[in-house]
């Protein structure tokens, strides 16, 4: 089977976003070959480099979503007036469907139809011009866009939206349909494979509804975060316009996705539950948890008595929406019952705001807690400590687990939680904030309390950390139920069925008999027999298929005598 995997700001690069789950897919699908297009986020992307790829991987081809030349293609009359119809649509859309989740099916279905033709109007234009970088670009596009807000039944903030607001949108919507103006939908490109497999949601998925509304390619989503959820988590601050019409559009899009799409998946229940509340049909979802290498983890999870007893880890990315403030206010809890537990933070802050985090969070930490010494001669040490993967003492992510007897979470925003499921492999007890998909994970291994309490995350750290057998019990079944669910084995199995079925249900466009239809194999068995059933014939059209696919079907010659009374 020949798969066209499409990513963004991922898999082939380095630094991308899952790259390990699509490294781990590729490899552990070797039986199938893999054309990978990828949509770059950055120059220093760029720049790092791609993973080493395994054989099975044909081709690789990149397009960045960060830069992009003008493709100083000239509309004519007639296709600027496409333009300007199709675009208009596609704004007048927008305007009205920010915030129609609840908005009655028949009109939503109108509304998601009006989007698509727009969509696929735009496509079908960029590839019989060259592309469309200069003409979304313009400003007619920009003015068009007004006209669509100005207009009588547009929503409320879209009626509110400034010029600074109108070319934030026109920008974003130019970057996001790029993928239009791409030369990848031919015969030779994602016209050849059997199978789209989009490793996200948003401009990754847009190459595979362009494959299949050109060349009939089936589509497959995956999904461990939705992009609307992550909207609007990401834009808190941006002026109302521009985030009413940018959730229209991911809201939209996704909705096409999950309507074109022959399956789609989800890494968790909660990540379904934003699929399903975006327009996603039931029978369409699956569930597949994420898959994370179990072996790195085997020594600590086999030895929990091992770990320190009085020490709590949390691992993870230093940033606020981890909210290790509510954290470093519950470790001030717990040392009045048990003052020699110490906390160590393992983790490295995420870009400029993370930084900023993590020197509050020291600073915080330096105000609670003064350093201890045990005699007058001896330096105080602080009973937290802030640390990163990668140095002597903790070389390895196994490490921090190893060190504590209590892995905990803080969060307040969570999708799946990866560094509870590397402590349940650790065969750790874990504490956790309600979040994310934190309860599905957990499934009754762990103790689970609301966000932002300090005194009930302290008061479970507390419990744990008096229990040493209730410790051994939880860390044993977490270690079971993570080695059950969340391994790359099942994860990658899931898929292969997941591809099997998809293909087995659609038909193959390379292949026609002589009326022009699809047949339902490429390659059958029969074509390992080294025998030549008939000659060929010329008005049997085949692209890629064995040459014994060129024959007529065999007819019996046989007199058959007909049934009595039939005449």
């Amino acid at each position: 089977m020949r798969i066209g995997l499409l990513t963004e700001a991922g898999y082939p690069y380095v630094s991308g976003d899952a790259r390990l789950w699509c490294d781990r897919l590729v490899h552990g699908l070797a039986q199938h070959e893999f054309d990978v297009y990828a949509l770059s986020r950055s120059q220093s992307q760029e720049d790092e480099g791609w993973v080493p790829l395994p054989p099975n991987v044909r081709r690789v081809r990149t397009a960045p979503l960060w830069f992009a030349e003008d493709d100083e293609v000239v509309l004519g009359r007639r296709s600027r007036r496409r333009f300007g119809e199709c675009f208009a649509e596609l704004a007048a859309v927008l305007c009205g469907a920010a915030g129609t989740m609840g908005a009655p099916e028949s009109a939503s279905t109108s509304e998601a139809d009006r989007f698509a033709n727009a969509l696929y109007g735009l496509a079908e234009l960029a590839r019989e011009t060259g592309g469309l970088v200069g003409a979304l670009r313009s400003e007619a596009a920009v003015r068009t866009l007004e006209r669509a807000c100005r207009a009588p039944g547009a929503q409320r903030a879209a009626r509110e939206a400034r010029v600074p607001d109108l070319l934030a949108v026109a920008g974003y919507l130019e970057r996001a349909l790029r993928p239009l103006s791409l030369d990848w939908y031919e015969d030779d490109g994602l016209g050849a494979v059997d199978l789209c497999h989009a490793a996200s949601g948003g401009a990754a998925v847009l190459p595979g509804l362009l494959a299949r509304h050109f060349t009939g390619v089936p589509l497959l989503v995956t999904e461990y975060g939705v992009r609307l959820r992550t909207h609007y988590l990401t834009t808190p601050d941006a002026p109302p316009a521009v985030r009413s019409l940018l959730a229209a559009f991911q809201g939209r899009l996704a909705a096409e996705a999950y309507r074109q799409a022959e399956v789609v998946t989800a890494g968790n229940a909660h990540a379904r539950r934003w699929q399903e509340r975006c327009g996603a049909d039931r029978e369409k979802l699956r569930t597949v948890h994420p898959g994370m290498d179990a072996r790195p983890f085997a020594e600590a999870g086999e030895s929990p008595e091992c770990a320190d007893p009085d020490t709590l880890v949390w691992v993870g990315r230093v940033e606020p929406a981890k909210d290790l403030v509510s954290l470093l206010h519950a470790f001030a809890e717990i040392r009045k019952q048990r003052p020699k537990t110490r906390l160590r933070v393992v983790g490295a802050p995420v870009g400029p705001e993370g930084a900023a985090y993590l020197l509050h969070c020291r600073a915080l930490a330096a105000q609670l807690f003064p350093d201890e010494a045990e005699g007058p001669h001896i330096p105080g040490d602080n009973p937290v400590s802030f640390e990163e993967i990668g140095g002597p003492e903790l070389p390895r992510p196994a490490d921090a687990y190893a060190a504590g007897a209590v892995t905990v979470l803080s969060s307040v925003v969570e999708g799946f939680p990866i560094s509870l499921v590397e402590a349940m492999l650790s065969g750790r007890a874990t504490v956790s904030t309600d979040v994310g998909a934190v309860v599905e994970v957990i499934g009754g291994t762990g103790l689970v309390v609301p966000p932002r309490n300090p005194r009930a995350l302290a008061e479970a750290c507390v419990a744990l950390l008096r229990d040493p057998a209730r410790r051994a019990r939880l860390g044993a079944a977490a270690r079971a139920r993570a080695l059950e669910l969340f391994t790359v084995e099942q994860n990658i199995e899931a898929f292969h069925g997941i591809y099997l079925e998809i293909v087995s249900r659609a038909p193959v466009r390379r292949v026609l008999d002589g009326a022009g239809d699809p047949l339902p194999f490429a390659v059958p068995a029969e074509a390992q027999v080294p025998f030549r059933w008939s000659a060929p014939s010329p008005s049997l059209a085949t692209r890629n298929g064995p040459g014994w696919a060129t024959a007529r079907p065999v007819r019996a010659t046989s007199h058959v005598p007909a049934p009595e009374g039939a005449r």
